[in-house]
């Protein structure tokens, strides 16, 4: 009786394995579909970031040129423009570079 159930079944189980497995592939390809529009939407976002920090690296240049730097800080902070005699080169080399003060601090030392 129990083979003769089976027998019975066979044809069921058969259908029913076959429409699972049409529903697997329905699933997966609808999931796969679900997947493309998030990456889709991820790059659009994506570009449009990029896009963004572009714009603001060429206004952070434009902000930061050196022109610009200058006459802001001639006009606003009322600075001016650095003469030669107010350059200290500082090398790592002789002694004699370095003024007399700072050479008999150093020998203090």
């Amino acid at each position: 009786m129990n083979s003769k159930n089976f027998r019975q079944l066979k044809p069921f189980l058969s259908v029913l394995i076959i429409i699972s497995t049409f529903f697997t592939l329905v699933f997966l390809q609808m999931e796969e579909r679900r997947l493309g529009y998030s990456v889709l939407k991820l790059s659009r976002e994506f570009k449009k970031i990029h896009e963004e920090k572009h714009v603001k690296e060429v206004q952070l240049v434009k902000i930061t040129r050196p022109q610009l730097l200058e006459h802001m800080a001639q006009s606003k902070f009322t600075l001016k423009k650095i003469q030669a005699d107010q350059i200290i080169h500082l090398s790592g080399g002789s002694s004699e570079s370095i003024p007399e003060s700072k050479a008999a601090e150093k020998r203090e030392l």
